[in-house]
């Protein structure tokens, strides 16, 4: 869970919400509604006891079309989306040393994040063991980066630094848009909450696991968080944390001095460890997406020596980089959040439909229904609140796409019919990565 998001999403956070404290609320209910929703999750986990998370659970509720939309969507638009808002959030840190006192160059921060999205998929290609061992190394830094910050912040607290403390609610924004705006930064940096579903079949008493792990980890994460941004608004005034374009810099400049590269690097390392971690586990939603007849089959297919899903990984790589060229931050991060809270309130419904219309399910934990009715409605109001009060034409571009799978469904998945030309683009894919269909493990 924890991210490049705690040291991007700070400072759009009170650039929607106008002052500190209303911003230390949305990450407090951003850490309640991220907890609400791993709840929700893990009785679905127990009731539907397969990998694949959403796409599983849509699938088995509410049948073949809908989960295909949201395979298809999930692979071209929402897991680039991600990886890319890390990647760029990686850039912005990495480079931010090079150019003190200023703001880094676009062009310079989107050539870093494209570089970092191409060594990615040269690790992520080759061995699965060197990437799971930076994604354990560079957990550590991350955690290092953290602490650091909150013990800092403490002893400006110690030392008197309340200054953005006082008169905290002044300037306080109302709008309906602002405060989903906020939401969808804050929440960005909660993403992963539902990570658990994804690997279901491989957790041991996924019935105990699942809310344990949520109820010890989000709270914690959440206490983190909060603290964390206190120790920014101990450092800095609300003034000087809008105009900085990497929090964590901007901090360490005004608490560690000569020694403030030291968190540049750590948060760099962080955020590269994150963007690994999220293309390492992108493949999921993938193969299983394959496996069930919703994506090219060649998407589901590993290389023959290195054991690793390359076809999806390069896939996930390209549109990645594509989503760079136009994109920032916060813009991909938006969309990013739209799509997911689309997706996240349709799963709910469906645990929802089966709380009322299938109690008889077997199920070993069972959710208070008020909890999931709160994640719904907080799911309406985040899809909702930013086209009711700001408009935007790509959101529009957004809701066309996923139709746009109906062109798709009917003739490839529906009727099965499969084009020779794709047989053999598919043949030559297959010859020119060196790659060959999985087999499933029927036990």
């Amino acid at each position: 869970m924890i991210g490049s998001g705690i040291f991007m999403s700070p400072e759009w956070v009170l650039h929607h919400m106008g002052s500190p404290a209303s911003s230390l609320l949305i990450w407090a209910a951003c850490g309640l509604l991220a907890t609400f929703g791993a709840l929700s999750y893990a009785e679905l986990g127990t009731i539907i006891k397969e990998s694949g998370g959403e796409y599983i659970y849509i699938l088995r509720i509410f049948g073949s079309f809908p989960a295909f939309l949201f395979a298809y969507t999930s692979v071209i638009l929402v897991r680039p989306a991600s990886l890319a808002a890390v990647c760029l959030s990686f850039a912005e840190y990495a480079v931010a040393p090079f150019y003190p006192g200023c703001s880094s160059p676009q062009v310079v921060v989107k050539c870093a994040a494209a570089a970092c999205i191409l060594l990615l998929t040269i690790i992520n290609c080759l061995n699965v063991r060197l990437a799971t061992s930076i994604m354990n190394i560079f957990t550590a830094a991350k955690l290092l980066a953290l602490l650091v910050i909150v013990v800092g912040g403490l002893v400006l607290l110690a030392k008197g630094q309340t200054q953005s403390f006082q008169n905290a609610f002044q300037n306080t924004t109302a709008g309906i848009g602002a405060v989903g705006m906020a939401f969808y930064q804050g929440l960005w940096s909660y993403d992963g909450w539902n990570n658990l579903n994804y690997v279901t079949e491989e957790l041991k008493k996924p019935e105990v696991t699942l809310p344990r792990a949520v109820m010890i980890a989000i709270p914690l994460v959440t206490c983190l968080y909060l603290l964390v941004n206190v120790s920014y608004l101990a450092a800095m005034t609300p003034a000087e944390l809008l105009s900085s374009g990497a929090v964590a810099v901007t901090w360490g400049d005004k608490v560690l001095g000569s020694w403030a590269w030291l968190i540049s690097l750590a948060v760099a390392l962080s955020t590269f460890g994150s963007s690994n971690g999220t293309f390492f586990s992108g493949g999921r939603v993938c193969y299983i997406a394959a496996r069930e007849g919703h994506m090219p089959d060649i998407l589901s297919m590993a290389h023959v020596r290195c054991l690793t899903p390359s076809p999806a990984l390069l896939f996930t790589s390209a549109m990645s980089l594509i989503m760079i060229i136009p994109g920032s931050f916060t813009t991909i991060v938006n969309f990013f959040s739209f799509i997911a809270w689309l997706c996240y309130g349709m799963t709910i419904s469906g645990l929802l439909y089966l709380k009322i219309k299938k109690p008889e399910l077997p199920r070993s934990y069972k959710v208070p229904i008020v909890i999931p009715i709160i994640v719904l409605v907080a799911a309406v109001y985040l899809v909702l609140a930013p086209i009711i009060d700001q408009p935007q034409i790509e959101i529009l571009y957004i809701v066309l796409f996923i139709f746009s799978g109906i062109i798709l469904y009917f003739p490839l998945v529906h009727f099965k019919y499969h084009p020779r030309f794709l047989q053999r683009v598919t043949l030559h894919l297959q010859l020119f990565l060196e790659v060959a269909p999985t087999t499933r493990d029927t036990n």
